[in-house]
């Protein structure tokens, strides 16, 4: 039995996870600002992360086997971590993101060493608590976050690069809804001149992902998504699948595009992942199952049609 705990992401993948270890036996911490409840069987902790006080006096003298970090988006929060879980955590797991590659435009799956965290500079003094700036700059504060930790820790240290997350009935980014209600209206899809594909995974698996980590010995990035990136088409193909409707392509050569619409490569190889261990599915296995629980009440099956 381990102690665990968990940072935020009470929400989506994060419950899946926490349910997944206490269906293991896990003692389970979650600590968050306290704005939404965890599930039953775990110990709350409320405190503001980003508040080193606060979060020093939250925790008190617990210590931990495994921190699983949800919500870890800027270098500051990185530092304090840094400093508060030393002595308190032999494991620190930081779910990164596939964003983290934003500048890596290669037409080749990019592997983990495409952005070695040793070599981005860290901007601690940036203004990294006004949400605007933060929304810009996604990418680039996880990118430093993970900087500060490869920079040195007192626990093994895993940053998770999580691909783009489908599925589930509790999907709150409205980007598969976006798509189904402009082929229910008949309204286009925009998409840029040229549109690349990208690298995606189910909701289920990535809590999956996240809670086999949390049990390995590896340290560093590691890259986390299904086999078969994804086009924007074949997206809206399988929401066709589901809603009987076909979608309607207009590209864009300058302004707003649809989600999942990428004028670069966002593609990420799991070359690694797999190697550790892990075992991957393919998108094909589960993609219309996504849309199906995602669109759930708003369609109607295609079948059902006949």
């Amino acid at each position: 039995m381990r102690d665990v705990l968990v940072i935020g992401g009470n929400r989506y993948f994060g419950k899946r996870l926490i349910s997944r270890l206490l269906d293991s036996g896990d003692r389970v911490t979650v600590l968050n600002r306290g704005s939404s409840a965890p599930p039953a069987g775990v110990t709350r902790l409320t405190a503001d992360r980003s508040d080193e006080p606060a979060l020093r006096s939250a925790l008190g003298t617990r210590t931990f086997d495994v921190v699983i970090d949800q919500v870890c988006y800027t270098p500051r929060q990185a530092d304090i971590a840094r400093r508060v879980f030393a002595g308190r955590t032999g494991r620190h797991v930081m779910t990164s993101t596939v964003e983290v590659y934003e500048y890596e435009d290669s037409a080749a799956p990019v592997r983990e060493e495409a952005v070695d965290p040793l070599t981005v500079p860290v901007d601690l003094a940036a203004p990294w608590d006004d949400a605007g700036y933060l929304d810009e700059h996604y990418g680039e504060g996880k990118r430093q976050a993970e900087a500060v930790f490869a920079a040195g820790t007192a626990f093994d240290w895993v940053s998770v690069r999580v691909a783009h997350v489908l599925g589930g009935d509790d999907d709150f980014t409205g980007r598969l809804e976006h798509y189904a209600t402009r082929m229910r209206t008949g309204s286009p899809v925009a998409v840029p001149v040229r549109n690349h594909p990208a690298t995606y995974i189910h909701v289920e698996e990535i809590a999956d992902f996240l809670f086999w980590t949390a049990g390995q010995d590896f340290t560093g990035p590691v890259n986390a998504n299904s086999h078969g990136p994804l086009t924007t088409a074949d997206i809206c193909a399988a929401i066709g699948r589901r809603t009987g409707t076909e979608a309607q392509f207009t590209t864009v050569e300058v302004g707003e595009t649809s989600p999942f619409s990428f004028a670069r490569s966002y593609g990420m190889d799991n070359t690694r992942a797999t190697a550790l261990g892990f075992t991957f599915g393919h998108t094909s296995d589960w993609l219309d199952r996504a849309a199906a629980e995602t669109l759930g009440a708003h369609t109607v099956d295609a079948e059902a049609r006949r």
